[in-house]
């Protein structure tokens, strides 16, 4: 039998310094891409995809701001049939740039493809082997949400939690109480040593972010 495990590789965009992934169980076999941002991430993503034999199936997008989503296209035209999962709070944020907040910073990026599937918290989710869980992180964005693998031990949050740090809040639709209260229900009762893979920066542990990150020290949470 093939060796099998969750494998996440992760490719940063130059622009916002976003993390986007490929995720998978093993070389050959299925795999995802959650939040492609900015050129040239997407056809480096395509690299990752190629080198490992991978067939795509499908996009996951975390939330619905611009960066997340901008790469959108560039691969549904590589791989016309694969589907695109995205939070169902948020989807009309693919293709309206004032909800996706790129408005905003002057460059009003719109996605033409369309979502083949909606997401919604509790939701399950499977790839290959692999069980997956959809927590709901909304806070920093009206609906975002969180990629949970309790096997793979492994969390994509997008822009919920960082190392040492939480989402903006101070960004139209978002709530810092909301976040906060969503960080402590849906990822800090998960087990310390769950990675916690961001939409920027490094990777961090359920753990390390329990006991430092001082947005989630007591009195900060209500």
């Amino acid at each position: 039998m093939p060796e099998s495990r969750l494998r996440i590789e992760c490719v940063v965009d130059p622009v916002f310094q976003e993390n986007g992934y490929v995720v998978f169980e093993r070389p050959g076999g299925r795999c995802w891409i959650i939040d492609p941002s900015f050129d040239p991430q997407p056809q480096q993503i395509a690299e990752v995809i190629d080198q490992q034999s991978l067939t795509p199936a499908a996009i996951l997008i975390t939330h619905c701001h611009g960066d997340h989503i901008v790469g959108i296209d560039a691969l549904v035209d590589r791989w016309p049939e694969i589907d695109l999962y995205v939070p169902a709070a948020e989807v009309d944020g693919l293709g309206d740039a004032r909800k996706n907040l790129s408005a905003a910073f002057g460059i009003a990026l719109t996605v033409a493809a369309k979502a083949t599937q909606t997401v919604h918290p509790g939701q399950a989710l499977h790839l290959d082997g692999l069980a997956w869980q959809v927590l709901d992180v909304s806070g920093h964005s009206p609906g975002g949400v969180a990629y949970y693998c309790p096997a793979g031990k492994a969390v994509i949050v997008g822009d919920a939690l960082f190392a040492g740090a939480i989402g903006r809040t101070d960004l139209p639709g978002s709530s810092e109480r909301q976040l906060l209260n969503n960080i402590r229900r849906n990822l800090m009762s998960l087990p310390d040593d769950v990675l916690v893979y961001a939409g920027h920066g490094p990777s961090t542990t359920i753990g390390h972010e329990r006991a430092t990150n001082p947005f989630l020290q007591p009195g900060r949470i209500r």
